[in-house]
């Protein structure tokens, strides 16, 4: 489990179940996905944890802990340190749920909202996001999350029309858009769009090939 060792997940768990609250932790959440990563450093992992466990700090919240999915898009929680951090929060075992911005936490709408305003707050969870000034313990910025979360949610469907449409207007220029390359070819170092034979390979391909043609001649 991210930054957080099995003992001491069973002795956190064991204190509040004894009703010691001060061993409950502080849940710092970082994600980022492909598309967010093209916005630049201000989204990298590195940056967010740095971001997140300042203000951890700077506000003395107790016993801080990351849950990191990197590589993961907002628009579904079906995502491995999410989970983790789930099943704790369901545990009872965390008391603050920090993100860097409403975006990092997710782009879905619904859900999100589902989280925010229902989930978390029946189970007395408090969620901050730090970009937004959102702390539902405070009450503040809660008033626009809604709408921050239609936008992401917005602004994730938008992205992925643009990345379509770029595959599709390479695909049409007849530029290479398979991320793998077929058996038979390696790729060429000096132009990632540009497949080189592999004779090795080739050599084998020729040979399924031949014995295929030989096949459907005799059959017929």
């Amino acid at each position: 489990m991210p930054g957080c060792r099995k003992g001491d997940m069973t002795m956190a768990t064991a204190n509040y179940i004894k009703g010691q609250n001060e061993a409950k932790i502080t849940a710092l959440y970082c994600r980022l996905s492909q598309d967010d990563g093209r916005e630049g450093e201000s989204n990298s992992i590195s940056n967010q944890k740095e971001i997140l466990l300042a203000y951890a700090q700077r506000n003395n919240f107790p016993n801080p802990q990351f849950f990191t999915d990197d590589g993961f898009s907002g628009t579904t929680f079906d995502r491995p340190s999410f989970i983790q951090m789930e099943n704790l929060v369901e545990q009872g075992v965390v008391d603050t749920i920090i993100v860097k911005d409403l975006s990092r936490f997710g782009r879905n709408y619904l859900d999100v909202g589902n989280y925010l305003e229902i989930k978390y707050p029946t189970l007395g969870v408090r969620f901050i996001a730090i970009q937004e000034n959102v702390d539902t313990l405070k009450e503040t910025g809660t008033e626009m999350m809604p709408f921050n979360n239609i936008f992401n949610e917005w602004y994730a469907a938008q992205t992925s029309k643009k990345i379509r449409a770029v595959w599709k207007n390479k695909a049409a220029n007849g530029k290479r858009v398979s991320s793998s390359v077929p058996f038979g070819y390696v790729r060429n170092p000096q132009d990632k769009e540009d497949w080189l034979v592999d004779e090795p390979a080739a050599e084998v391909v020729r040979k399924i090939y031949a014995l295929c043609t030989f096949a459907n001649c005799t059959a017929t």
